[in-house]
This record gives C-alpha cells, structure tokens and sequence, in this order.
C-alpha cells in the first residue's frame, strides 16, 4: 500500500479528470458572438463581470509579466471557456481554485476546467502569461519614447490580456502595474491606493467605477508628470503628460475644463468619475477615447501645421466619446457609426462655434461625398465587412462626417428642441451599458413623438444618401 497526502490525492484525481474530459471532448475550436465585422470577437457562455489585471514592466521592448484574474457568471453550461488571447504566452490557468487545461487556437485561448462549470455560477478565471508589447502595429501595446501605452481599439485588448474582447461585455477593471524607478504608472478610474514602493520598483493601483469595454483600457507607463485640476461641479480632473513638456503643455490642458462644461450645456452631466487627456510621444495616426483618459499623439499639440480650432475640436470629439461610445457603448460593431457619428457632431459644433468651420458648410461637403463613401465602405450602420482572409478596416469616412450627416438630417427633419431631448435622453437612459441602431430609433421616434424608422432607415442603411430636409439645394451632389 502507498500512503499520499489529500493535497497529493486530490491533484491525482484532478489529473484523471483532465485527461478523462479530454478525451471525450472535440478538439478545441476559436470562437466568437457572432459579431457582423469581426466574427471570432467575444464568447459566449459567460458575463465578465470584473478584470483584475496585474503587470511588470521593464522596458518596452520587453515582454511583461502579468496576471489576469477575471470573475465572471457562467449563463451556460460549460465544458470549456475561451478567452480572446494572443500575442503572449501563458505559464497557467486556474479555473474556480483548480488547474486547468489550456491551449492556442487562432486569437483564442481555450480552457478546459477540471470539471464543467454549471450555469449561472460565479466563475474565477486566473491567467498567468506575459504580455508582448513587440508587436506588428496592429493595436494594443504602443511604444512610446520613454515607455508604453495602449490603444486597444477596435479588436486590441486581446493582444494585452485575456478577456472577453467585444464591446457587449463590459465589466470593472482593476489595474496594477508595477514599474522601475523614475516611471510613473497611470491607467483608468482612479488611484486605489497609495503607491507602493519596494526596492527599486514601485506599483500603482487603479480601478473604474464604472463598467468599461476592453477596447477602452489604458495604462501608461512612462516618465511622466501626472496634473491634477478640478472641472465642473468639482469634477477631478488628471492630465498625463511627458515630464519635460509639462509646462509647454499647460495651455492646452486647461481648455479642457471648458470643453467639460460645452459638452455638459449639450448633454448634460459628464458620465464618470475623472477625465483628462494622456499625451503621448509616439506615432499612432490617431487620438483615442480611451475611458476617462483620452490618448493623443504628443505631434498634434506641437504647433506644426495645426491651428488652434483645429486641435481643441479634436480634443471634444474625444471628450464627447466619453458619452457617446464609453458610457453609451455600442452592442455591435456596425453600432459604430453612433459613436463616430455623434463625436463628429460636437467636434464639428463646437468647430462652428469658434467661427472658424460652419456646421453647415461641413455637412454640405459631406453630403457631396456621401454616396462615394457608402460605395466605399458599405451605408453607417451597415460597413462592409471584410474579404475573406482580410483584416478590417473600420474607420471610415461613412463613420465619421458620413454618419454625422445623419444626425444634420436628424435634426433638420425634427428640429432643435426635439434633436436635444434625444441627445441628452439617450446618454442618461443607456448610461453605463450598452445599445445599439434600433434603440436609437425607437428613442427618437418616441422624442419626436412619431415613427421615424421610415425616415431614418434610408439614412442608416441605404446605398445612395437621401435628400436632405431644408436643403433642396444639395440634392446634385457636386463636389
């Protein structure tokens, strides 16, 4: 007879029961939601309901290390679970407390419990991997000079860490990062706890409090200067800026007070518990409304070839995200256009609002080039999809000018005073979810006290773009 201890019996029989599940379970296959734009995105069978997303920097060119503890409820029996997860490699999983089987298939990590997780139990999911921040340009990790930060938009967040990576399943974060001295570590929602330093490193805590698609996580790590301000209504205000610009930069960082309390008069209370703007150098070719702190190239603010109007109009429309795509988030990716559209709109209203850009000498232009650019990419709530084999490329010029010019319709077709209750209703009626074209739909006609879907829907989705409401005059479509 062979004596073992429990701890010792009970990883034998956790053992038999991998091997036992494996062999009768298929092969292991990548899996999605079922999103138009980008099938393989998501997974179904659970709810994230919280990331705890623990990282050890180095350098930038250095993989991280890191830990990714995800709680979750199963809304489906389970004898897998996949997770979007590539670009890193994982030492191990634990499934509720016990290991689990786990292996690559396409951009999914697949874990196999030791037994089948039943519905509607909590489930508490802890990956050890790294996270490679070498990449092929393709989102996530963005190289900066002095160190990191993300822009995991559209599809990104799984080049980072394990999760659950479609907007439909947004969730509490909770980041620590943990970096060499003379860095400073910043990400969303604010500072849990103090710094904590021990030996040559030091690791800051934060957390959202509110729910955040993992498309709009971000972590800076850099040497930067972090400055606080106050904004409307006492609202906290935390700008991250490189250290040796920080002076150069001040002017900039105090217009966005201002543009808080634009936004505010528009659409009423700004949605979560901070904001600011991360300024950073490195070359992305974009800003991006990462949650609470919006990332922007450090080239946009360095006076060459941008007029003032120009710059503080990008900063509102990544200000107006925060309502418009972060609080109110899409349910789908062709969703998009709600976003993009109602950004473009504030961005060009406040541009119209300085003198310098009419609202209706831009909608105009685009009305001319609206039909060209459904050609091109499909109408705003309906983008093209991707040839087989090929990577998407979202960001359109239907979805930005080309899905603003639904809201010019929208209001020209309702007027003013209706137009506004729809804006402000809809950020306070979605707040913190999600919601997708046909709500918007169904709240405007209700606003505007009338079915608008036969209105709209030529708009949203036809292949040549309406005639305008109060402007006979564009229907040539001369450039």
């Amino acid at each position: 007879m062979q004596l073992t201890s429990p701890r010792l019996r009970a990883a034998l029989l956790a053992a038999a029961s991998l091997t036992l599940v494996a062999a009768v379970l298929p092969p292991p296959k990548a899996l999605g939601i079922g999103d138009r734009l980008f099938p393989e995105l998501g997974n179904p069978g659970y709810d994230v309901l919280s990331y705890d997303l623990s990282l050890t920097y180095k350098d930038n060119q250095s993989p991280l290390d890191a830990v990714t503890v995800i709680d979750a409820r199963a809304l489906q029996p389970l004898e897998r679970i996949n997770l979007d997860f590539t670009h890193g490699k994982v030492a191990s999983v634990e499934v509720n407390g016990e290991p689990a089987r786990f292996e690559s298939v396409g951009e999914d990590l697949v874990l196999t419990p030791a037994r089948p997780v039943v519905a509607g139990i909590p489930l508490h999911i802890t990956v050890r991997h790294t996270s490679d921040p070498r990449g092929r340009g393709d989102g996530g990790w963005v190289p900066t000079q002095d160190g990191l930060a993300m822009a995991n938009q559209a599809d990104a967040a799984h080049r980072v860490f394990p999760c659950n990576d479609h907007p439909a399943d947004k969730a509490y974060f909770t980041f620590r990062v943990t970096a060499p001295e003379g860095l400073t570590a910043v990400a969303n929602g604010v500072r849990a706890l103090p710094a904590l330093r021990m030996g040559p490193s030091t690791t800051w805590t934060y957390k959202t409090r509110h729910p955040m698609a993992t498309e709009l996580a971000q972590v800076s790590i850099g040497r930067s200067a972090v400055v606080e301000g106050t904004g409307p209504h006492g609202l906290p205000l935390r700008d991250v800026v490189p250290t040796a610009d920080r002076q150069k930069l001040d002017p900039w960082l105090r217009k966005t007070a201002g543009h808080i309390a634009w936004m505010e008069e528009r659409v009423g209370p700004y949605p979560f518990e901070n904001y600011g703007v991360l300024i950073a150098r490195a070359t992305t070719g974009f800003e991006l409304e990462t949650q609470t702190l919006s990332l922007f190239e450090h080239s946009l603010f360095s006076g060459e070839g941008y007029p003032e109007w120009y710059v503080e109009s990008v900063m509102v429309h990544e200000l107006a995200h925060q309502w418009f795509g972060d609080s109110v988030t899409p349910r789908s990716w062709s969703d998009l256009w709600l976003n993009e559209g109602h950004a473009t709109w504030y961005e060009a209203l406040y541009a119209d609002g300085l003198g310098k850009y009419s609202l209706e000498r831009r909608m105009r232009e685009a009305y001319q080039r609206s039909d060209q650019w459904r050609a091109a990419g499909g109408p705003p709530a309906a983008p093209k999809a991707a040839a087989p084999g090929q990577k998407i490329g979202l960001f359109r010029p239907v979805v930005y000018d080309g899905s603003a010019l639904i809201l010019y319709a929208l209001r020209q077709e309702i007027g003013t005073q209706a137009f506004d209750r729809v804006e402000r209703s809809w950020v306070a009626e979605h707040r913190d979810g999600t919601a997708g074209t046909a709500d918007f739909v169904r709240l405007a006609s209700r606003e505007a006290g009338r079915d608008l879907g036969p209105f709209l829907e030529p708009w949203l989705y036809g292949k040549t773009t309406p005639a305008m409401p109060g402007h006979p005059e564009w229907s040539g479509k001369s450039v």
